[in-house]
């Protein structure tokens, strides 16, 4: 299934002085990671929100801390596909050092479709087929910085 990466810079703030990284910013490197998948393969969240009131919303993660990234440290993000169901998409995700690949974190993300319901409550729906098909490719790698498919 399909695989994503792309690389960051370890911002001010985003770590302590020993290059332990905050968990939730952690987090947020990977929504981000699989927000730009998603307009790369032409399903912008913006998009999907202003269309259908649907989107792909966090279910479940597990991370573990692995090694230190420090400020101004140059990331790469991946995450891949390990997994999709009616309605949820299962990540597999790590993030390394761009110049040594050495791990930073590594863990799993679950994801589910679900529409903004009238009242404001999220419900899970399935998975349209347009992107279920674009995920499905068998070892598609986006790159964000071409936004072209690569080889493994």
């Amino acid at each position: 299934m399909i695989m994503y990466s792309r690389e960051l810079t370890v911002n001010w703030g985003e770590s302590d002085p020993f290059g332990l990284v905050y968990f939730p910013l952690m987090l947020a490197w990977f929504n981000d990671t699989e927000h730009e998948l998603l307009r790369a393969i032409g399903f912008p969240t913006n998009r999907m929100i202003a269309e259908n009131r649907s989107a792909f919303v966090m279910g479940d993660v597990h991370f573990k801390f692995i090694g230190p990234a420090a400020y101004g440290d140059r990331v790469r993000t991946v995450i891949q596909l390990s997994k999709m169901t009616r309605s949820t998409l299962h990540w597999d995700c790590r993030a390394e050092h761009s110049s040594s690949g050495d791990l930073i974190t590594m863990g799993r993300a679950i994801r589910i479709h679900a529409q903004i319901q009238d009242d404001g409550n999220i419900k899970s729906i399935p998975i349209p087929d347009d992107i279920r098909d674009a995920l499905s490719k068998p070892g598609a790698l986006v790159d964000m910085d071409s936004g072209h498919p690569q080889s493994d």
